[in-house]
Order: structure tokens, then C-alpha cells, then sequence
């Protein structure tokens, strides 16, 4: 699909001059907005990387060109990865590859320069700047793996002080959370490419297990538990998660894989699942916990996967259809992308062509991809979490399979939310599902586990 930025002119009430000054065919253009001096500033991925361009009266101009990805995808309105300041630089955030996280920074438009401000964030939400009061005022949401996200405001002279700020300088207008621990407990991520199917390379963010109070016993690699994101197409934040931070304080590693179509990397990188959605995702996924077992730095006898709605289907079909995981858990995850295809909301109708084909026409492909035709092809003990009124997979996927599993022997475990849709809301739920699962992998790989007090049993099957 391909976007584009045109002007229009008004020379009479009854004409419009219409120029297009980007887009076209393998094109994506995005946040245009016009500048103080009436210079036309966009984004566009033409070199294929998301970066900032100019246009006055000539062609259009890279502001700023590096391998880096200056915005995101457009699925939310009234999202801005730049601003203009008094002065006429660019605030700008900005996503290295090769760095977890992202990076807030000032472009020169002039001579193409940019600066990184020294900030205590490494993700960010969208940007806002004003002039009050002859103050400069910097505003976003931010976050990073040891400090929960927050609403920010950084208050300056000018754009030159602006680049000397320090981290203390921001204040927190808001938490997300008031939960409050010590980093001693807390795993930092760090990104790591890795080789995969095909001689490509993929990403992931990797946690350490980390826990002041316990140590691995000499030459003992962890447990490891890959994350996979959802969307498909989205990607790995490193924002502060409680949910990640559960796992790495009880001892497990984990993988938060960046697969090829996710965002971040640029465009060819996110076509790599352009037809091949439950192919490229399990390579990368699978993968993923390979190389670490090879690199000391997980146990191969001890993998784990999960994930939920896209990421869920991801999970099942890498336990369907390749023989590297030791368990998982699908929350609320996709098993039959036919049904998919044939119910899913208007915002996402035809997504699928994009990413298996056109349906009805590959139907067949369909069929070949969804973990629910080929229950046979599972081997490792695999949890279901699933809402009895989720709209986007229908509840007796997880019963049918959860069903089909334990006729086979497989150790399984089906735990139905009453009430809940697509995604769990109710603090309890949230934390049964948690829990929940790492009670099912004490059972899967034979470590002590138990459900805390106060928290429904899980039942575990065979």
C-alpha cells in the first residue's frame, strides 16, 4: 500500500491546483505539516526508512537521512514523531535499529545535523511543544524499562538550553502507575541481532533474569520465555512492564522478538511478512530461542512461548509447526485465520490479503497456516487463557483445541474468563493469567509452582 502528501491552490471559488509532492507506489508518507518560514515538512519512507523531508519551492528534500525510523505507522490519530520549534530546528523522535528503545533529538534542517537530548526515557509516546510566557515547553509520555511511563513536561529558555537539559529537568505530571520497586529486581533490555531463516538477520530485546535476593546455580542457564508482540505488524517496546519484570525476577529470561515485519526497521524489513504471516514470524520466533541456547544464554530444554491475539497465533502455529519449544501459552491467540478473514472488524478487513493472500482465493493457504488443522503437529504442553466474549476469536477455538490436546495426552490447561472480550480487563483476571501460566510451566518443565492464595486453582490436565 502507498500514501502521499499533496498542495493545493485556490486560484478561483471554482479551481483547485492539486501538486503531489510525494508518494506514490512502495511510498509511505505520513505527518505533513507546514513550517513558520511556509516550508512543507513530511515524512516518507522512499529511501526506505521513515525520515523527514522539506519542500519550498524546488524538489523535496531529506532534512535529515539516516537508518533509522523517524516515525511509526499511522494507526492512531493525531500521533506526531516531530515538531517545529521557535527557531525553526525539529524535535524529532527517532528509532535506532540497533539500540532498544527510542531516542528524542533536535535536526538542524539547515545543515542536516542531529543532537540527542540526554533524557530518562527510552520510549516515548507523541510530542507536543509551546511557547509560554517566553518559556519553551517540551511535552510527551515517557517511559523506560525501570520507570513506568508517565505524562512529562520539560520547561526551557530556548532551543539551546533545550539541548543542555539533563534527566532531572523533566518533571512527572503524571504515573501510569504509583507501584514502586526496587531496580534491584528490574531487567534491562538489551537489543540483539541474530541470525535466522534464509542467511536474514532478526531483532529481539533480551532480558536477563535479574532478582537481588537469588542466583543461578554456577552453570546453570535460565528457563526462557519469548514474548511475542501483537498486530502483527507492531513491535517490542521497552516501556516499563510489570509483566515482564514477573517473569525475570522468578528466574526466566526473556525474548521479546522483534520477527521480520515488524515496525522499526525499516520498510523492506516490514514486507518480510507481506505474504507470509505464520511463516517468517515462526522462523524468526524460533529462532530467536535457538541462537540464546547456543549462546549460553538460555536453557534449550527449557523454552517458552507466549503471546496473545496475533502474537497468540504466532505462539501456536511455532508450536504447531516447528519442534523447538518446551511449552507455551496462548492468550486469547488467533487459531483459525479463515474465520479470521470471514469476521474481522472494518478497520482490518482485507489486512489479511497483505499478509496470506486474498481470501476466498487462497483459501487453501488459510487452512495450511491455522494451528487448529493440525492439532496433530503438537507435541509440547500448551495453556489456553482465553474470554468467554471475545468478538475477535470466538471461544471454542481455545475449547476445541484445548479439547482436542488433552484427548492426545498432551499436558494442557484451559482457564475461560467470564466476561472478559479480546484482552483482559479485571485486575484479578490479569493476574490469574499470569500467575496461571507460570503454575503451568512448573508443571510443563518440573519446577515448584504454586497459585497464590486467594487465586482461583488452575487445572492442568494429563
Amino acid at each position: 500500500m502507498a500514501t502521499g502528501v499533496c498542495t493545493a491552490t485556490a486560484c478561483t471559488e471554482a479551481c483547485v491546483l492539486v501538486c503531489q509532492v510525494a508518494g506514490g507506489k512502495d511510498e509511505s508518507v505520513t505527518q505533513p505539516v507546514w513550517s513558520p518560514d511556509n516550508k512543507l515538512l513530511f515524512v516518507s519512507d522512499r529511501t526506505g526508512w521513515w525520515n523527514i523531508y522539506q519542500k519550498s519551492s524546488g524538489q523535496a528534500e531529506a532534512v535529515v537521512t539516516r537508518e533509522a525510523e523517524f516515525a511509526g505507522p499511522a494507526w492512531m490519530f493525531g500521533s506526531r514523531s516531530y515538531q517545529v520549534l521557535p527557531d525553526g530546528r525539529l524535535l524529532v523522535l527517532y528509532s535506532d535499529p540497533l539500540r532498544a528503545g527510542g531516542s528524542l533529538a533536535v535536526v538542524d534542517p539547515a545543515s542536516g545535523s542531529l543532537t540527542d537530548l540526554n533524557t530518562p526515557f527510552t520510549s516515548f509516546g507523541s510530542l507536543s511543544v509551546a511557547q509560554v510566557g517566553g518559556k519553551l515547553l517540551v511535552a510527551t509520555t515517557g517511559g523506560s524499562s525501570r520507570k513506568p511511563s508517565a505524562v512529562a513536561l520539560l520547561e526551557v529558555d530556548s532551543v539551546d538550553d533545550l539541548l543542555k537539559a539533563k534527566p532531572d529537568q523533566w518533571q512527572m505530571i503524571r504515573l501510569s502507575t504509583k507501584s514502586q520497586v526496587s531496580e534491584n529486581y528490574l531487567s534491562e533490555p538489551m537489543t540483539i541481532e541474530y541470525p535466522t531463516d534464509d542467511g536474514q538477520t532478526a531483532f529481539m530485546n533480551y532480558y536477563a533474569p535479574r532478582n537481588q535476593d537469588y542466583q543461578l546455580p554456577p552453570g546453570q542457564t535460565p528457563p526462557l520465555l519469548v514474548k511475542i508482540h501483537g498486530g502483527p505488524t507492531s513491535q517490542a517496546s521497552t516501556a516499563f512492564n510489570l509483566g515482564y519484570q514477573y517473569w525475570t525476577s522468578r528466574g526466566f529470561a526473556i525474548a521479546d522478538v522483534n520477527y521480520g515485519g515488524s515496525t522499526g526497521y525499516g520498510r523492506s524489513y516490514r514486507n518480510r511478512l507481506r505474504r507470509n504471516w505464520g511463516i517468517v514470524d515462526v522462523a524468526d520466533c524460533s529462532n530467536a530461542a535457538k541462537h540464546l541456547a547456543q549462546q549460553g544464554k538460555a536453557d534449550e530444554k527449557r523454552l517458552c512461548i507466549d503471546g496473545g491475539s496475533a502474537g497468540g497465533y504466532t505462539t501456536l502455529a511455532c508450536l504447531a509447526f516447528r519442534d523447538v519449544f518446551s511449552a507455551g501459552a496462548s492468550h486469547y491467540g488467533v487459531a483459525d485465520l479463515e474465520l479470521l478473514a470471514q469476521e474481522t472488524h472494518k478497520f482490518e478487513s482485507r489486512y489479511l490479503d497483505q499478509l496470506i493472500g486474498p481470501y476466498p482465493a487462497e483459501k487453501k493457504v488459510y487452512e495450511e497456516r491455522s494451528p487448529i488443522h493440525a492439532l496433530d503437529k503438537f507435541t509440547a504442553p500448551t495453556a489456553f487463557f482465553q474470554g468467554t466474549e471475545d468478538q475477535v476469536v470466538p471461544p471454542n477455538q481455545a475449547t476445541d483445541m484445548y479439547e482436542a490436546l488433552k484427548k492426545q495426552g498432551l499436558k494442557t490447561a484451559l482457564v475461560m474468563f467470564e466476561g472478559e472480550g479480546h484482552g483482559f480487563r479485571q485486575a484479578t483476571n490479569i493476574r490469574r493469567a499470569l500467575d496461571g501460566e507460570f503454575f503451568f510451566y512448573g508443571k510443563a518443565l518440573g519446577f515448584d509452582a504454586k497459585m497464590p492464595d486467594g487465586l482461583e486453582p488452575i487445572q492442568v490436565v494429563n
